[in-house]
């Protein structure tokens, strides 16, 4: 159903979906450093630019840059990491993040259209929420959905912390000499490097020496750092930065995992629907078991049949009840039991023919009393020496129970057929 209220209005108007949220958040982290010297964040966002954008360096020279300056000490790379999930959230909505087997990319509609339908998919299949399976709206596009800007326990925003430990680390250089050290080192070897980026040009020769040497220096210079932050700064400041760098790419990780396969992971799952939908055609199903190689699928064919019959809509409107309510329901509206006096000979007698456990064959010659005496034995109760009377109590005791254990039976089948495996 559609809310026809402002529909009109839309039509003419782009949404001017963007990431905007986002870039704002990063830009407020890189505003902490007040190119005064104290700081080195926003060199690393220029190192990051610089690097990518060259265009005398090969893929493999811009790679090999980058993981060095990456595995020095990746936490303090504050603008590579935020650098990276700008990119990503860029590339969500250009649908750059799912070309197809052309390279043309996707779109952001057919995103959001893919991962909606998961929403729906994966309780089918499963019976558990997307979320459960990795697989929900924030699994896929939780870095566009604030994700990193917003809470729902007690801990502030992701970007909120780290911008608030950045500031104590510039808070805390200006007034010690040995951490502001550090960060303006770290801040000269990575202008360093930005320069010589400026200067190589194609018919340059021989500058790997120079780079890998302006990369190292760079590289040594965070090592140091990371030294005088932990020294300098009380509390568990690099542990909260190791934790901040590691939920920002889990997340880059999980949801670029998620996108690039979304085509083939929900293809995957609207062909099993189609499978399984198959075996509601008897004939169908017996030749998708004979040409299925899984063991899985032969049994699903095979046994489909008979668990479609154990599916009984009654046993699933009192899901809050327990086992005992619910039999005791069944029963009552199946009209059982449906003798309660042991006394009334003929009733037990008449109940018994209706069992089928029990062989009447010749029923007809014999008495009431006589038919109840033989319904005994054959249900193995006791007779010898009892009077017709306890072995009524008996039998239909028996019989009441055994009408209580088949509706359970029954129970259970359809329990376990509608438990997902």
């Amino acid at each position: 159903m559609t809310v026809n209220k402002g529909l009109s209005s839309l039509v003419d108007i782009s949404p001017n979906f963007s990431n905007q949220a986002l870039e704002n958040a990063v830009n407020e982290i890189k505003a902490v450093d007040q190119d005064d010297g104290y700081q080195f964040i926003k060199s690393q966002f220029d190192v990051d630019t610089a690097i990518r954008t060259n265009n005398v360096l090969s893929t493999s020279q811009k790679n090999d840059a980058l993981e060095t300056l990456n595995a020095a000490q990746p936490h303090l790379q504050i603008g590579r990491i935020l650098t990276d999930v700008v990119r990503h959230t860029a590339s969500i909505i250009d649908g750059s993040i799912l070309p197809d087997s052309s390279g043309v990319p996707g779109t952001f509609t057919e995103i959001l259209g893919h991962v909606s339908a998961l929403d729906g998919l994966i309780p089918f299949f499963y019976g558990v929420p997307a979320s459960e399976k990795k697989r929900g709206v924030n699994d896929h596009l939780g870095t566009l959905n604030n994700i990193f800007l917003e809470t729902e326990d007690s801990r502030a925003p992701v970007l909120t912390r780290l911008k608030e430990l950045m500031q104590r680390i510039d808070t805390t250089a200006r007034i010690n000499g040995t951490l502001a050290t550090g960060t303006a080192a770290t801040r000269y070897s990575n202008t360093q490097l930005i320069t010589f980026l400026t200067t190589i040009r194609d018919d340059s020769t021989d500058f790997q020496e120079t780079l890998d040497n302006r990369v190292n220096q760079a590289a040594g210079n965070y090592s140091s750092l990371n030294t005088r932050i932990g020294d300098a700064l009380q509390g568990d400041v690099i542990e909260e930065l190791v934790s901040i760098k590691d939920e920002i790419t889990n997340q880059v990780t999980l949801e670029n995992l998620n996108l690039s396969g979304v085509r083939t992971y929900i293809q995957g799952l609207l062909d099993v629907q189609t499978y399984t939908s198959l075996a509601n055609n008897k004939e169908m199903a017996d030749l998708l078991a004979k040409v299925a190689q899984a063991p899985e699928w032969v049994t699903y064919y095979e046994d489909y049949s008979n668990n479609l019959s154990n599916i009984n809509p009654i046993f699933n409107t009192n899901t809050d009840s327990d086992k005992s309510s619910i039999i005791d329901q069944v029963l009552a509206d199946s009209g059982l039991p449906d003798v309660t006096d042991s006394t009334d000979f003929d009733a037990v007698a008449d109940k018994a023919r209706r069992d089928s456990r029990i062989n009447t064959s010749g029923y007809d010659r014999l008495t009431v009393e006589a038919q109840i005496t033989k319904s005994c034995e054959q249900l193995g109760i006791t007779t010898s020496n009892r009077t017709i009377n306890n072995q009524s109590v008996s039998l239909l005791n028996n019989m009441n129970k055994h009408d209580r254990d088949q509706i359970k039976s029954r129970l259970d089948l359809n329990e376990s057929t509608n438990t997902y495996s």
